[in-house]
């Protein structure tokens, strides 16, 4: 029975990876402005500030989870080019979610 390409684990995988790239690459021009900013000492004072509302904490938990799950993606996609096939793909998926879920809780409990 051939099961359909989008029911598979690596169909999903595949979506995270290019999801989470597409988000960081919205989020890039936003952390360049900031950057920018260091040329200024008020407005870095003045973003720095805004950076300690709630909602952009939350934020930047996000974009390291995005950033963990994209990491962890290229890793599982370097796996799948470098190594001799295997039937482990679905155990190396899982792994590579599971450290994208580590490092996010690692970053939650450091904002704490």
């Amino acid at each position: 029975m051939i099961r359909p390409a989008r029911n598979h684990p690596g169909y999903w995988a595949f979506l995270l990876h290019r999801l989470t790239g597409l988000t960081l690459v919205l989020f890039l021009p936003a952390h360049f402005l900031v950057l920018g900013l260091a040329l200024d000492a008020a407005a870095l004072d003045g973003a720095i500030a805004w950076t300690a509302r709630p909602l952009v904490k939350f934020g930047e938990w996000g974009i390291v989870v995005l950033l963990a799950a994209h990491m962890t993606g290229g890793v599982r996609l370097l796996m799948l080019e470098l190594l001799p096939w295997s039937e482990r793909q679905k155990t190396r998926i899982a792994v590579s979610l599971g450290l994208a879920a580590m490092f996010g809780v690692a970053f939650a409990l450091g904002l704490v």
